[in-house]
């Protein structure tokens, strides 16, 4: 009886073994399976925006900032006013060239001076009286030149004084006509040139100063100021930068053999970790070649092949609360 029961016990024993290892094989299986399941590949990607860089074509030193870093800002609002010494001297210059310039314009358009023109008149008027008084004494030395009186050298004298009484006469009438007449035509026309050309030399100054208060062109937020207050720049260096946070992107680098997955107008399920893990749709816009720098080089002779990397860009479907430029945005694909 003892020997038929250890013999039982044994059975046991070994169906209860076999059980086991059954359980232990289809458990390793199962396991297998779901490890070897083709799992979702990870593309990771960055959100990025325009950043508008603020530069002036004033040379100067930064006088006050009317902004910091991070503030957001509207189209218009004062950023930064500078000052240069340099640029108000040669304003000043200028707009004194201009008003002398109008001053010599002014002078051309009035005309001769009262003054001058009645100076000119009497000269003329002692002129014709000389005319007059030559014209007679060369009658009379003519007439007793006639009668044997005088000698021919005599007369040729007092002739020779009434042409000279003649064309002084000429001369002072002209003289006249002149004062009348005012500036010349081309004069006028000089002048009044002179004064455009000043005028443009005051303009282009003030042109300049224009950009001593410098204002945001877009709307955006400051992300970084250049220079501090005090510092001294140049024409056209950047003295700050605006980020467009209302045209934002996330750009992905993706491997040629997996642009299957996506194509222009395709709507994306993204994530985005710093928002916990947020899911949100966006719809790409562009794909481009990154060039021969961006190339997966073939690590085999055979069964393998060089595979271009593209940027691939999606724009957000609608407004995302707190999606700020720099995040981490991932796409699960599908395999």
């Amino acid at each position: 009886m003892e020997t038929k029961s250890s013999v039982k016990k044994s059975n046991k024993n070994l169906l209860l073994a076999f059980i086991v290892l059954i359980a232990v094989i289809g458990a390793v299986i199962i396991v297998g399976i779901v490890t070897l399941e083709p799992k979702d590949e990870l593309i990771q990607g960055q959100a990025e925006a325009n950043e508008t860089r603020i530069s002036g074509k004033l040379t100067g030193r930064i006088a006050n900032f009317y902004v910091t870093e991070g503030v957001n800002v509207k189209k218009g609002d004062t950023l930064v006013s500078i000052f240069s010494a340099e640029a108000e001297a040669k304003l000043m210059q200028v707009e004194a060239l201009k008003m002398a310039a109008m001053a010599q314009n002014q002078k051309a358009d009035a005309g001769t001076r009262p003054q001058i023109i009645q100076s000119a008149y009497e000269m003329w008027m002692k002129a014709q009286a000389g005319v007059e008084i030559a014209k007679k004494s060369y009658d009379r030395v003519e007439a007793l030149f006639e009668k044997g009186v005088v000698t021919a050298q005599k007369r040729d004298e007092a002739q020779a004084n009434y042409k000279a009484m003649v064309a002084t006469e000429k001369a002072a009438k002209s003289q006249y006509d002149l004062a009348l007449a005012g500036a010349q035509k081309e004069d006028k026309e000089m002048t009044a040139a002179a004064v455009s050309q000043a005028t443009a030399g005051v303009d282009q100054v003030e042109a300049i100063l224009a950009d001593s208060h410098l204002t945001a062109p877009i709307d955006g937020q400051v992300s970084i100021i250049y220079p501090l207050y005090g510092e001294l720049v140049g024409a056209g260096a950047p003295i700050m930068s605006l980020l467009n946070n209302k045209e934002m992107w996330v750009s992905f680098n993706v491997r040629e053999n997996l642009l299957n997955s996506m194509k222009i107008n395709d709507e994306l399920n993204l994530i985005i970790p710093a928002l916990d893990n947020k899911e949100v749709k966006m719809k790409v816009y562009m794909i481009r070649d990154l060039g021969t720098y961006a190339i997966w080089r073939a690590t085999k002779t055979t069964g393998q092949y060089d595979a271009k990397t593209f940027e691939v860009r999606c724009r957000p479907a609608e407004p995302i609360d707190g999606f700020r430029p720099g995040m981490t945005v991932l796409w699960k694909r599908k395999i």
